[in-house]
């Protein structure tokens, strides 16, 4: 072999510099174990030692006596020899060398045994590569491996883990989830954690959740889960995103603690501090807070009536039976109470033997049933020891908004109240304000009236005529709808208009009156009267696709031609202004005429006023009384605007000679009003027309 190599020296054959980059030293010992060559190569610094030993033509016995520090060195430098030897192949070992500054080095060391012919040993080539610096980052590895291994042993046997995709399909969850939860492993992974789903939680709990992981922030909060045997557990939980080198999430991990028996200490703490102890009921805590983020949340929208129901005479009940009995005189009350009420009403205990009622979006008419069953809860005894106690109680209302804007107001009003009802005898219930009950009874009644008028159809239509002043000539009539209810009277459309439009009837109400006026008008053309315009007041929450629907439906139904019907809006209709264009236009595709009703009262500007496709501007009837003394300012812009922009004008509510004679003066073109007619049914129109004809 060393002949071998001065050979390849020889030659100028590069073998040793293509060594020299694969290894960093190189020995070869003869067949008898001695060290026959030995070739430092490069310049590895911690093989500075190894140069100045002698050992060339010694064994590694022999070596181990002359350099007893390097003992271990030669020890181990024979055994791996003669297990390579006994391999009868090539070898590798690490060796371990220390340098001159004492550290320790590990090298990667390849034996290669050569063999005589006749099999005896003859030479053993070693080589070795310096791995110290690959060695150290493994052992880096594992030690990083183990610290890793250790924090998930330490938080399976601590926590409830669970690792999930991006996606949120679950990757891998520890054995206490799988014990929490009832559920098998492989029942788990590669779902989602909504078979966890209690339902508890609303959907905005967990699009917040998804939002803050999503954009890699770590997650905490409290969720109550669902175990498969169908009980619940509370989990703290802690979900961490894992991020990758662009910042997105690749893979999250959800580290929970149960926490139920906490929860429930806590739950059960503030049902004590929020109900009351005798009774079980939610205590005057509870009112407070419940009732006062209603009123903050609603802003007046609502309606809510508070009930105060005070137990006549309980104190003398407690003088003479002692306070055990009134206890459990107490405890039945708050049962009936409680068992009886409809599910709409809350029912506190407020002190001693005063109960509150709360009642939400409430009609006077279960205000009033509330009362009754509250005292007809009170008729039956109640049983003591030894005889049966018969009570009564006297009841306060308060009304939110009307009589307060707060749970205070509305109790101390109540409270008030219910002081009058005690000491006047009051056997139903004492409202705050008798003129304010009144008030909103009849408008209750008149809600309920309204709406079995608009299912049987209970109105009639009036008309008044429209003048043209230049010829004296009848152009047109408004209808008018009226209403008389054997209960209630006759009721001005201005208290039921609103009424309709607030409870959503406006529409069957317009379609009727449209409908009704279409066939008079009709029935008018039918008897030879020639044609007339009959306007129809809109309301402005009329708007939209359906009015175009009813006006063409109506039409056809009828018979009448489109040009005769007026739709009479009002400049509300222009709080959507782009809106409101757009349903005009439809309807004047169909033909009808457009005339803007009360104008100079609402919401137009000049600009809309130039833009909406209508006909008419109707000046409104406080402009016309106003006219003689301010020398009709305003009546006079208003013509001349409509003149400017080609649009006939109705004026409104003319009574008198002087202010017709005024109207001349200005070239008004049509008026209606009392000085002409006022409104009145069929016979009068067409017999006022026929007598003018």
């Amino acid at each position: 072999m060393i002949d071998l190599l001065n050979e390849l020296k020889k030659e100028n054959y590069s073998i040793l510099n293509i060594m020299e980059k694969l290894v960093d030293f190189m020995c070869i010992k003869d067949g008898q174990g001695k060290w026959v060559k030995v070739n430092i190569l490069g310049n590895n610094h911690k093989l500075a030692k190894l140069r100045n030993l002698d050992v060339l033509g010694k064994k590694d016995e022999e070596l181990e006596k002359d350099y007893p520090d390097y003992k271990w060195f030669f020890e181990n430098s024979h055994q791996s020899d003669e297990q390579t030897w006994s391999n009868s192949s090539i070898s590798k070992f690490e060796e371990r060398i220390q340098d001159n500054d004492g550290k320790w080095n590990v090298f990667e060391v390849v034996k290669i045994p050569f063999f005589q012919e006749d099999g005896t040993r003859k030479e053993l080539v070693v080589l070795g590569k310096d791995i110290t610096f690959h060695k150290s980052n493994e052992m880096i590895l594992e030690v990083k491996d183990k610290e890793l291994q250790d924090i998930k042993y330490a938080l399976d046997e601590s926590a409830i883990v669970a690792i999930t995709e991006p996606s949120g399909m679950i990757t891998y969850v520890n054995k206490k989830l799988t014990e929490i939860s009832k559920y098998r492993q492989d029942e788990l992974v590669g779902k989602t954690h909504r078979v966890l789903n209690s339902g508890y939680h609303p959907k905005s709990f967990f699009r917040e959740m998804w939002q803050t992981i999503q954009s890699g922030q770590v997650w905490r909060g409290n969720i109550k889960n669902k175990a498969k045997d169908g009980s619940y557990y509370w989990v703290s939980t802690t979900i961490v995103p894992f991020l990758n080198k662009e910042g997105k999430p690749y893979q999250y991990i959800a580290i929970r603690h149960e926490i139920t028996e906490q929860i429930k200490n806590q739950e059960r703490i503030q049902h004590q501090s929020y109900h009351d102890q005798l009774t079980g009921l939610r205590n005057r805590w509870y009112l407070y807070e419940e009732l006062n983020s209603w009123v903050i949340e609603n802003k007046e929208k609502r309606r809510m009536a508070i009930l105060i129901v005070d137990i006549n005479r309980f104190k003398t009940i407690n003088d003479k039976l002692g306070h055990t009995i009134g206890d459990q005189i107490l405890k039945g009350v708050a049962n009936r109470f409680q068992i009886h009420k409809p599910e709409n009403v809350d029912l506190y205990r407020f002190s001693g033997d005063v109960f509150i009622f709360a009642i939400k979006d409430c009609s006077i008419d279960e205000i009033e049933e509330l009362t009754d069953l509250i005292h007809h809860l009170l008729i039956n005894p109640f049983p003591t020891d030894g005889e049966s106690l018969y009570l009564t109680a006297s009841i306060g209302v308060s009304i939110y908004p009307d009589d307060g804007k707060d749970i205070e107001s509305l109790v101390r009003k109540a409270d008030s109240a219910m002081f009058v009802a005690k000491n006047k005898h009051i056997q139903g219930a004492q409202f705050y304000s008798s003129e304010k009950y009144n008030e909103i009874r009849k408008r209750a009644t008149m809600e309920n009236e309204l709406r079995k008028a608009v299912e049987h159809k209970d109105f009639h239509l009036l008309y008044q005529p429209q003048i043209d002043l230049r010829t004296n000539e009848m152009v047109g009539v408004e209808a008018l709808i009226r209403w008389e209810n054997e209960e209630l009277g006759f009721i001005s459309p201005g208290e039921f208009i609103p009424i309709a439009e607030e409870i959503g009837v406006i529409g069957q109400l317009t379609e009727w009156v449209l409908e009704t006026a279409c066939l008079k008008g009709k029935e008018w053309q039918q008897q030879g009267i020639p044609p007339l315009r009959i306007g129809v007041n809109i309301s402005p929450y009329m708007i939209g696709e359906e009015l175009v629907l009813m006006v063409e439906k109506t039409l056809e139904k009828t018979g009448l031609e489109a040009k005769y019907v007026d739709l009479e809006i009002t400049e509300s209709f222009m709080q959507d202004p782009d809106y409101a264009i757009h349903i005009l236009k439809k309807l004047k595709e169909i033909g009808v005429r457009l005339s803007i009703d009360d104008f100079g009262t609402g919401y137009s500007s000049l600009s809309n006023l130039r833009k909406l496709p209508v006909d008419c501007l109707k000046i409104d009837r406080s402009f016309i009384q106003e006219m003689l003394e301010d020398e009709g300012v305003i009546v006079k812009t208003i013509l001349d605007m409509a003149n400017h922009l080609k649009l006939s004008v109705v004026a409104e509510g003319i009574e008198t000679e002087d202010q017709l004679q005024f109207l001349n003066t200005l070239h008004c073109q049509v008026g209606q009003g009392y000085y002409f007619s006022r409104p009145v049914a069929e016979v009068p129109v067409t017999s006022r027309f026929l007598s003018k004809g």
